[in-house]
């Protein structure tokens, strides 16, 4: 029998957004814009084929705002786990992106 626990880890990044919507937006437009320009076209259901990271799709990462300003990215409602190697690829693809003006990787509380 494997006891093994998984340490989850979540996303708080900051940026000049006013809700949760407009942090959303910010974080899925370059997927959309990249995909659009690969495929074409855009359809709701592609959010499960977009890769934010390996292994996890668009549509596994959730936003909630902790603060002004500040907002935390999990994938607390999905099976996916955010493992710490998992956690720092999609910081780094969001330092890329510059869509946010800090990001750290911590463990889900």
């Amino acid at each position: 029998m494997n006891n093994t626990k998984y340490t989850e880890f979540c996303l708080v990044v900051e940026g000049n957004y006013f809700t949760v919507e407009e942090a959303k937006h910010a974080l899925c437009d370059p997927f959309i814009e990249e995909f659009v320009e690969e495929k074409g076209k855009f359809r709701i259901h592609n959010f499960d084929n977009i890769q934010a990271t390996s292994g996890i799709p668009l549509s596994d990462l959730e936003l909630e705002m902790i603060d002004d300003g500040i907002f935390e990215i999990s994938c607390r409602a999905s099976p996916q786990i955010l493992n710490k190697d998992k956690a720092e690829k999609l910081a780094e693809t969001l330092r890329r992106q510059a869509m946010f003006d800090e990001i750290s990787v911590k463990p889900l509380s």
